[in-house]
């Protein structure tokens, strides 16, 4: 089964990696239990960065958003950025071109990351105390490495997309550190926490609809096969993070690791 990954925005994730590369499987967590924030509604003279649109899915890919565009509301979603070398880029267009013999319609990332939280929804009064509070929480950790070789399928949670990603084999207690510090926040502002047994991974590549039927077994073989067989793979597929990010709505946030 393919596990899930937490991109509930249309624009949340190619870059990003959701743009866009990492997620997690498993249902989510309840949230602690603290009191949600009161969220002011709608103060003189705020302004609204986010215009309301119509949901047109043909505008963006084919894509559906995973939940309603309302003014004043911003798409935030924390996650690592990662830098890749010109030979990861080769070892992408040998996966996505033999992939593409089962999805044709599969499109690669532009961009890569690994996520640490879901896509939620801040009230704009909300990001800066988000941001604050995050700031406050990830100060303490060090740059660490992780190593992402094993190619797994994933989907949405609404099975509305389907992603090709290389998952965590090593580094993975650090990351749960990261996500345990990133919940807490979400918890102050009663905002969903992530998966309970995460899968953490880079996306690659990317389609709409629930294709990992076509995706899964003799695919997915030949996919780690090809990983398996990239020269210099071990060394390519052990990435270092230096910073954490935080994107809402049009506004980016980078928290150096020490």
């Amino acid at each position: 089964r393919a596990a899930l990954v937490g991109y509930s925005s249309s624009e949340e994730e190619e870059e990003e990696g959701g743009r866009r590369g990492g997620g997690a499987q498993g249902p989510p967590r309840a949230s602690a239990g603290r009191p949600r924030l009161p969220v002011p509604a709608g103060l003189p003279g705020d302004p609204e960065p986010e215009e309301a649109v119509s949901d047109d899915s043909s505008r963006h890919g084919g894509r559906v958003r995973g939940f309603p565009h309302e003014r004043g509301s911003w798409a935030t979603h924390v996650y690592l950025p990662c830098r890749v070398q010109e030979e990861f880029l080769e070892l992408l267009e040998l996966l996505v071109s033999r992939a593409r013999t089962y999805v044709s319609s599969l499109a690669a990332m532009e961009e890569f990351h690994l996520s640490l939280s879901q896509c939620v929804v801040l009230r704009y009064h909300w990001i800066d105390p988000f941001v604050r509070s995050l700031k406050e929480r990830l100060a303490s950790f060090d740059r660490f490495f992780c190593v992402a070789d094993q190619v797994k399928i994933y989907t949405n949670e609404n099975k509305t997309r389907t992603f090709i990603g290389l998952e965590v084999s090593a580094g993975h207690f650090q990351l749960l550190e990261l996500v345990s510090e990133v919940d807490r926040v979400l918890e102050e502002f009663g905002l969903p926490t992530f998966y309970k047994d995460p899968s953490f991974h880079i996306s690659l590549a990317w389609c709409v609809g629930d294709l990992s039927g076509r995706l899964e077994g003799q695919c997915l073989r030949e996919l780690q096969d090809i990983v398996d067989g990239f020269e210099d793979s071990a060394l390519l597929l052990r990435v270092q993070w230096e910073q954490i990010r935080c994107k809402s709505g049009n506004k980016y946030f980078s928290f150096p690791l020490r």
